[in-house]
């Protein structure tokens, strides 16, 4: 071989040792250590929140991370004092001696009724924060881990799932078991209000004179109550209820008429559309009778000494029992379907419902409304 190729072999070779050697410097990862985070005020472990940095900072994968054992060990050599090392002259002095590039930190505060997150990575040539998020979240014990997710998807541009975001930070997100995990995690008890609206029989018993078995009033009556509920299930997207509903109506009219209504529904925490169903009970005037050929309800025998039920049989009717307000008072009963929508206003909760109740004396339909608030225990995690 020539002193040519020679000298041809040898540059080539250096080229390719200075673009290895560049290549390898420019896919090479800046380094980060974690050493604290700081919970001061805030009852939650902060062993737990470092390894979770860490554990999140790897699986972002911009950094190489230093190992937490290394930290420790370094530390116990060197004498290094790591607990409550926030401020940037204690980060860029450990991180020189620990011999990174990068220093996270972060801190978890209660401030009035929000829970604030701050993250910061300090570089620890310039000392400076390069990177700083900050974030206002609800106060949910045990959604820590799970909103220090969410600031560094943030910090690193990374995408987050919306609904979580929202469950974790908006008042008015509808309730579920991420943003109210609480043992009582909705009381929804409170008044309701509205009007019901009588068809058929019904309509014209009651706007019937009182002489004819009517009550001399209109088709529809004004109602008041109190709603009890209990949630019994709360996951995903949907609550399951139990509902408790003692009503008064007819007041408006004269008329005292009670009720119950025991409803199972569903209601859907993202929008807060709900429906419901279940057997409703109360008292009512009924008395037996038979229809006349003048859609009369007559009630007693017109002549001779037959029976009621003996003249309704030569007339070719039926005797049954009706609405009639000389009757005697007795339990009715019923079943109910409902729908409706919950719209929230900061802690209120305003539900809207309309409801229809079938029946062989004629259709019952309505339309109610009300007002709650939320009601949480108090976690001791606080």
């Amino acid at each position: 071989m020539n002193i040519k190729n020679v000298i041809k072999w040898s540059f080539g070779l250096m080229l390719f040792g200075v673009s290895f050697t560049s290549l390898q410097a420019q896919n090479a990862k800046p380094s980060i250590a974690v050493i604290d985070v700081d919970v001061r005020g805030h009852k939650m472990n902060g062993a737990q929140a470092i390894q979770f940095a860490i554990n999140e900072l790897m699986r972002i994968n911009q950094y190489e991370v230093m190992d937490r054992y290394d930290i420790e060990y370094l530390s116990k050599r060197d004498t290094l004092s790591l607990t409550g090392c926030f401020s940037k002259i204690c980060l860029k002095e450990i991180g020189t001696k620990l011999k990174v590039d990068k220093m996270f930190t972060g801190s978890i505060s209660q401030l009035g009724d929000n829970l604030n997150i701050t993250l910061r990575i300090l570089d620890v040539k310039s000392g400076v924060f390069e990177l700083v998020k900050i974030k206002e979240f609800l106060i949910i014990p045990g959604s820590e881990l799970q909103m220090m997710r969410i600031c560094l998807n943030e910090m690193f541009n990374l995408p987050n799932d919306q609904d979580m975001v929202n469950k974790l930070t908006q008042r008015t997100e509808f309730d579920n078991t991420i943003n109210n995990p609480y043992t009582l995690r909705l009381r929804s008890d409170g008044p309701r209000m509205g009007a019901t609206f009588a068809t058929g029989y019904l309509s014209d018993v009651l706007t019937r004179p009182e002489s004819e078995g009517g009550y001399n009033g209109n088709p529809y009556m004004f109602q008041f109550g109190y709603q009890f509920e209990k949630q019994y299930l709360n996951e995903g997207n949907f609550q399951a209820l139990f509902e408790f509903i003692p009503m008064i109506t007819g007041l408006d009219q004269g008329q005292f008429i009670p009720s119950v209504t025991l409803l199972n529904g569903l209601r859907n925490n993202t929008n807060g559309w709900e429906f419901a169903f279940g057997p409703t009970f109360s008292l009512s005037k009924y008395t037996d009778g038979y229809l006349n050929d003048q859609n009369q309800f007559i009630i007693n025998a017109t002549g001779g000494n037959r029976t009621l039920e003996e003249e309704a049989q030569s007339l070719g009717k039926s005797v049954e029992s009706r609405p009639d307000s000389r009757g005697i008072t007795q339990i009715t009963y019923g079943f109910l379907f409902a729908a409706g929508k919950t719209i929230k206003s900061g802690k209120l909760n305003l539900p809207v419902n309309i409801f229809v109740v079938p029946g062989k004396n004629g259709l019952r339909f309505g339309v109610s409304m009300g007002w709650n608030g939320k009601e949480r225990y108090q976690s001791n995690t606080l």
